[in-house]
């Protein structure tokens, strides 16, 4: 952690309120703390040092690399969840070897190592941002990546949070995966960037830690550190020197807060209609906090966390084990855990082919078993062996299925395994329209709406300019969904559609979701009790008029707002 400098303070007010992307609820007041000024970039044209020898320098770089990638992966033991996988990530990128190579080669030229390396990770980022898709997001980690390898050849401090005694709103053009997954909710009190998306780093650590977010609020960086504000996470609005007003809402947040920690683990509509709500989690300490927050069973166990950092696949045995454990967790309960979604954002470098052009389209999800046919068919194994003798019932989805063929073929490997009930996620549109086929062959569906949403509307999703774009309240969105619920009713399918994505954690969202004919959701566990309070608020023909409302809406923006202008419990609680 870095102390602020302050060198910020010449920055001038230049508004009174900001408006952005509310991606996580809370209403709070309190000073701000800008993130430190990144690391200065080397000087352009900047040469070996004088008695430094290029062998020399390459070996100074690659051991500042692994020292940052030890510093990373060791900072990854004490975090969990998602954060845990965010620096996972993070630590892999930090010695990758085609970006270390492009450095070597700069240095053999003469150069720097700190200009090498600077130049090297633009190059790469540059190609990263032209991917697109998940690509684009770790062109982000590469850029936080460089300028830690440069604090480390220079023997400075690297980037981080700033320090401070008593708590403060973080504020930032945007944060690092990095930083944000080791934030201390005991300190930090919300986070605001001006950049970002709603399905950004920054939003989805938020979320999972309860924070109070907005993203995208262009020229929020240009505050004061000490300014004192008021966030709306819910609302996405900045207000600097807030009055009375604004600390009545604060203050009636902090009761609302502790009444929506707690689930009494049923969720339910007005008229007793049942909505199971269940967790997602990536692994078995996630799937014991989710237990202890009442959650319903696990709507998703993404097995790819059990695979980061290995050059190898996981033998059975640890495969057995790290899945054992979230079963463990949940006797009686339902267990869905979804099959390896390596490639793009997560590559595994015995599965998947860092040098594709494009890998948010290419060889992702269950189409690894496309070229590396034998590690799913493993897999399942795995999961049919820690399944045996414990108490969950397991169900398994493939990720990245577009076709009823591809449905098929999964359907049959989890049979050849002994899994009784197969089913497949929609992210992709074909699969939506098709979704009647599909359930011909899998007995369940689990709509990922982060991935349906970005495909849907081809919008990067780490992108604030396209925020706006990439929503699921998006009515095109909305159609998807309802024709996928639809298809799990043709042919006398009634088969259950649940969603697993992060729309399911939006209170507002999750009513229009089972007003559409989701069965079931799977969320964050810090979302449970809010999404548990609003479903309650209302009975089934309620959320249904609500969805019907959302579908024919002129844009997202109008059917977010005309869905929570007819739910009053939002405002009340702060959601």
């Amino acid at each position: 952690m870095q102390t602020l400098s302050g060198s910020s303070g010449t920055k001038q007010n230049p508004a009174s309120r900001f408006a952005g992307v509310g991606v996580s609820p809370g209403r709070v007041i309190g000073p701000i703390l800008l993130m430190p000024q990144a690391v200065p970039e080397p000087a352009v044209g900047e040469r070996l040092a004088a008695g430094t020898s290029p062998e020399e320098a390459c070996a100074a770089l690659r051991t500042a690399a692994q020292a940052v990638q030890v510093n990373l992966t060791a900072r990854s033991a004490g975090a969990s969840g998602a954060g845990r996988a965010v620096l996972e990530a993070t630590a892999l990128m930090a010695n990758d070897p085609m970006l270390v190579k492009a450095a070597v080669k700069l240095i053999t030229n003469g150069a720097s190592p700190e200009r090498a390396i600077w130049d090297a990770a633009a190059s790469v980022a540059e190609m990263l941002h032209n991917l697109g898709g998940y690509m684009a997001e770790r062109a982000t980690d590469i850029l936080d990546v460089r300028r830690r390898i440069v604090a480390e050849l220079r023997g400075v401090p690297a980037p981080g949070i700033p320090h401070s005694d008593t708590p403060f709103i973080l504020v930032g053009e945007d944060l690092a995966p990095a930083d944000t997954a080791t934030l201390d909710p005991a300190k930090v009190l919300a986070l605001v960037t001006s950049s970002g998306g709603p399905q950004s780093h920054t939003a989805i650590i938020a979320r999972a830690l309860g924070l109070p977010a907005v993203v995208a609020a262009v020229g929020v960086d240009g505050l004061t550190d000490g300014t004192e504000v008021f966030i709306d996470g819910a609302a996405g609005t900045i207000l600097v020197d807030p009055g009375a007003d604004e600390v009545a809402l604060a203050a009636a947040w902090k009761t609302t807060s502790a009444a929506l920690a707690v689930f009494d683990g049923t969720g339910r509509l007005a008229d007793g209609h049942l909505v199971p709500l269940r967790s997602n989690v990536g692994g078995a300490q996630d799937a014991v906090k989710a237990a202890a927050a009442g959650a319903q069973g696990v709507g998703l166990l993404r097995t790819e966390f059990c695979f980061l950092e290995r050059d190898t696949e996981p033998t059975l045995v640890e495969q057995v084990a790290a899945y054992r454990g979230v079963f463990d967790a949940f006797p009686g309960e339902k267990v869905v855990i979804r099959t390896l979604d390596a490639g793009a954002d997560k590559p595994l470098p015995f599965l998947t082919d860092a040098s594709e052009p494009n890998p948010a389209l290419g060889v992702r999800g269950y189409r690894t078993d496309f070229t590396s046919p034998g590690v799913l068919a493993r897999q399942l194994e795995a999961i049919a062996q820690a399944a045996d003798g414990s108490e969950a019932d397991v169900w398994v989805m493939a990720p990245m299925i577009s076709t009823a063929e591809e449905a098929e073929h999964f359907a049959g490997l989890c049979a050849a395994a002994g899994l009784k009930t197969p089913g497949v996620m929609i992210e992709v549109p074909s699969a939506a329209l098709t979704a009647a086929s599909i359930l011909r062959f899998v007995d369940f569906v689990s709509l990922g709406t982060n991935d349906l949403t970005q495909y849907a509307m081809a919008a990067d999703r780490q992108l604030g300019p396209l925020a706006a774009l990439n929503t699921p309240w998006q009515p095109a969105v909305l159609q998807l969904i309802r024709l996928t619920v639809a298809g799990s009713r043709d042919e006398g399918h009634n088969k259950p559609v649940g969603v697993c994505g992060e729309a399911a954690a939006d209170p507002a969202l999750a009513v229009v979701l089972v007003g559409l004919g989701v069965a079931t959701l799977s969320m964050t566990a810090r979302a449970l009790a809010a999404v548990a309070a609003v479903l309650g608020s209302v009975t089934l023909p309620e959320a249904q008029q609500l969805a019907a409302l959302a579908l024919t809406a002129h844009s997202a923006a109008d059917a977010r707002r005309i869905v929570r202008d007819k739910l009053p419990i939002l405002d009340r609680l702060g959601l």
